[in-house]
């Protein structure tokens, strides 16, 4: 979905939250509250449907104008065990009326399908929030299953909070006797009835998920036409029942953004347009070579919908093959990319170092999860950053970008081309769980607003011999980047060989000689050294002497972080980096203009270990490896003692 806003505004304090107004309305109907923004959280078994229900009440809200944010978390089994804790799935999101970054530190709203989700669930609640919950299933054996020897909606446990006890099974199968389904199929649409419910609390646009659900079931009309009755079934419940006697609006963020045409886009889906983006300015096919791997997978879903651009792709029958594939596209003229995550970058390490020593533009797009080993499959981490930097045998260099949220991830695709391209070499694009299935806000580019990503390839000898003769050498560098000629096999005149094992500096000839290979060696290292990249911006309205610095994905949560203790006059400076080799060349000087330098990282602190010894600086790890994002609070909170320790 797209929308249109405009003006941009200062950043609003993400800590706030309020009510910003009220209607008062005749007797007999219902208030309407105004907020600025809100956290809902949907919760249930991982066959509820909660991801479903999340994603469509987003992109209501981001049609409707919102600024947002989400945090969808799920088991990594197909069919996580139902009514258990380890089986619940959840769907996160925050929008506002003004520019946000995360998706809440805790939900105001929760959702809770089963005595599973609510006992999962419920310690993030604050006191005083909501809660929905299915009576339906709070059965004396599902509780049991989860620890509940009572029933918490029966033994003032839920005192502190706001609950509306709905039986959302019951009321959905009533909706649905017309249809003529069994109880077992009417049941699954209770997740529609959910979201039907928080659509009319929260006052969402409703079009857009009956136009989706006849597109989604149009093989199947009488179960769209079931899922939408139960949609609707659920927005007239909220309107007529007495228990929720206040409905809610969150009024457009129509200051938050620049003007343009917006539409809510996840990491995954803006890295895949960026890829695509990124051929079309270089005038190159795009070839996907891949092998299914969580949680990079989407964007192979993604490309293979784009014949039309002329993207190809490969799913390839384990990892090293779909490295191979796609480095020998790389060979033949393509923009040549692999997908995968930390397993598999294990896997392809080999075939990464062959692309360094073949010098040809590679994009390994390395979604991060937890590990090690299979790990958390879908949860997320930061802890291959010295993988993708040290990863192979041998001197490899390899310049590693990372995106800092989800809609940049689009821009960092582009990036990760340009400098693959113009430099002839691998590039990693590090992204991680958090971006590729969180959403957000994303204005659509003009296409005059991309980079031109065109090259040369050779046409012809290059080098001329002692005697006169002109001949083509593979190894023949660009005096400006280092960058090696890179010639279309077939091109008359410009057979040449390349290959694994150590060439001779111009000619390309298997060379074991010492000094040649100390050279080639070092001339490498030097092409990564020298790719240009922007300075570093540092963030530093109050001369701070304490800099907080990120990369990735905590950016979202440093900002956050940052905003709650300015607002509370305590001065601080950041700066996030997108480039990670080389690092921007002003590093060392920002670095320098500090007392502390604090850096918060999903790891043990392995970008602190670079900044140590890269610049000699005494970097602060501040290090979460929960499976989840950091939240604002828990950050600033740190910051704060870091500041004054």
């Amino acid at each position: 979905m797209t929308s249109q806003v405009s003006s941009p505004a200062e950043h609003a304090d993400e800590a706030s939250e309020a009510v910003v107004g009220e209607q008062r309305r005749p007797a007999g109907e219902k208030e309407i509250r105004r907020l600025d923004r809100v956290i809902i959280r949907f919760a249930g078994d991982s066959g509820d449907g909660m991801q479903l229900a999340g994603d469509r009440f987003t992109s209501e809200t981001a049609s409707f104008g919102n600024d947002l944010s989400t945090l969808p978390n799920f088991p990594a089994e197909i069919r996580a065990p139902a009514g258990t804790l380890p089986g619940v799935s959840s769907f996160q999101l925050h929008f506002a009326d003004h520019d946000i970054l995360t998706p809440g530190d805790a939900p105001t709203v929760l959702v809770a399908m089963n005595p599973a989700a609510l006992k999962a669930n419920i310690g993030d609640v604050p006191h005083g929030g909501e809660i929905i919950v299915n009576t339906d299933e709070f059965a004396k054996r599902a509780m049991a299953k989860v620890g509940y020897d009572t029933s918490p909606l029966e033994d003032g446990s839920l005192d502190a909070y706001h609950v509306h006890p709905v039986p959302l099974t019951t009321l959905t199968i009533e909706a649905l006797k017309e249809y003529g389904l069994s109880r077992k199929e009417a049941e699954r649409s209770k997740n529609m009835f959910a979201l039907g419910l928080l659509s009319w609390m929260y006052h969402r646009p409703t079009e857009g998920t009956e136009t989706f659900l006849r597109s989604k079931f149009a093989k199947k009309p009488q179960i769209a036409e079931a899922n939408i009755a139960a949609f609707r079934a659920g927005w007239n419940f909220g309107e007529t029942t007495e228990d929720f006697a206040v409905s809610y609006e969150v009024a457009p963020a129509s200051k938050a953004f620049p003007t343009g045409t917006y539409r809510n886009i996840s990491g995954n889906l803006a890295l895949s347009y960026g890829l695509i983006a990124a051929s079309k300015q270089a005038d190159l096919p795009l070839y996907l070579g891949s092998y299914p791997i969580t949680p990079a997978s989407d964007i192979l879903h993604e490309l293979s919908k784009h014949k039309n651009f002329g993207v190809r792709t490969f799913q390839a029958e384990d990892e090293i093959a779909a490295i191979g594939a796609a480095l020998g596209a790389a060979f033949g003229g393509a923009l040549a990319v692999t997908t995968t995550s930390g397993p598999g970058v294990s896997l392809k390490s080999e075939t990464i170092g062959l692309a360094v020593s073949l010098e040809l533009p590679l994009l390994i797009v390395a979604i991060q999860r937890g590990g090690p080993s299979t790990g958390l499959p879908t949860k997320t981490e930061q802890a291959d950053l010295l993988q993708a930097m040290y990863g192979r045998n041998g001197e490899a260099p390899v310049p590693v970008v990372a995106p800092r949220t989800p809609a940049d991830c689009f821009d960092a695709a582009v990036e990760a081309a340009r400098i693959a391209l113009a430099y002839r070499t691998p590039v990693f694009l590090l992204s991680d769980g958090y971006l590729a299935n969180g959403s957000e806000p994303w204005r659509i580019p003009d296409i005059d607003e991309l980079p031109d990503l065109r090259v040369q390839f050779a046409t012809g000898p290059n080098h001329e011999l002692a005697d006169g003769t002109e001949v083509f050498w593979p190894y023949k560098r660009d005096p400006q980047t280092l960058a090696r000629p890179w010639a279309v096999p077939g091109t008359p005149g410009l057979e040449h060989r390349i290959g694994g094992i150590e060439k001779q500096d111009g000619t390309g000839n298997i060379s074991y000689d010492p000094a040649n290979h100390d050279f080639m060696v070092r001339i490498r290292q030097a092409k990564i050294d020298g790719i240009a990249v922007p300075d570093l911006e540092v963030d530093d309205p109050d001369s701070a002497t304490t800099l907080v610095l990120g990369w990735g994905s905590t950016y979202g949560p440093i900002t956050a972080a940052v905003r709650r203790l300015r607002a509370a006059g305590i001065p601080i400076a950041q700066a996030h980096l997108r480039h990670l080799n080389p690092f921007p060349r002003n590093l060392g000087d920002v670095l320098g203009r500090y007392q502390k330098v604090v850096v918060p990282e999903m790891n043990l602190g392995q970008l602190a270990t670079l900044i140590r010894a890269r610049y000699l600086v005494d970097a602060h790890s501040y290090n979460q490896v929960n499976g989840m994002p950091f939240k604002a609070e828990q950050l600033a909170e740190a910051l704060k003692e870091a500041i004054n320790d």
